[in-house]
C-alpha cells in the first residue's frame, strides 16, 4: 500500500473509531477542544499500528464499544473526547 493510501485507510480507521464513540472530530475541532494538527498527529499514530485489520474488523462487527480499544494508539485521545 502507498503511503497515500495508507494514511487514508488510517484516517477512514481513525474517522470511524470516533464516531463509533460518539465523536465528532470535525466538530471538536470547530468548538477548541481538539486542533487541527492534533487529527494529523492521531492519523500518523494510527498509522504506525502493527495490526490495523483488528481494528477494522473490530468496527465492522458493529460492537457498541464503550470506549477505545486497550491497543489503540489513539485511546487517550478519543476517550477525553468522548461524550
Amino acid at each position: 500500500m502507498s503511503d497515500r493510501a495508507t494514511l487514508r485507510h488510517h484516517a477512514g480507521l481513525m474517522d470511524e473509531m470516533a464516531t463509533t464513540l460518539g465523536v465528532d472530530l470535525q466538530e471538536a475541532a470547530i468548538d477548541g477542544a481538539l486542533r487541527f494538527d492534533e487529527i494529523s498527529d492521531a492519523v500518523l499514530r494510527c498509522a504506525q499500528c502493527p495490526n490495523p485489520g483488528h481494528c477494522a474488523a473490530l468496527l465492522d462487527q458493529g460492537t457498541d464499544l464503550g470506549s477505545a480499544p486497550e491497543y489503540c494508539r489513539n485511546q487517550e485521545l478519543l476517550n477525553r473526547l468522548a461524550p
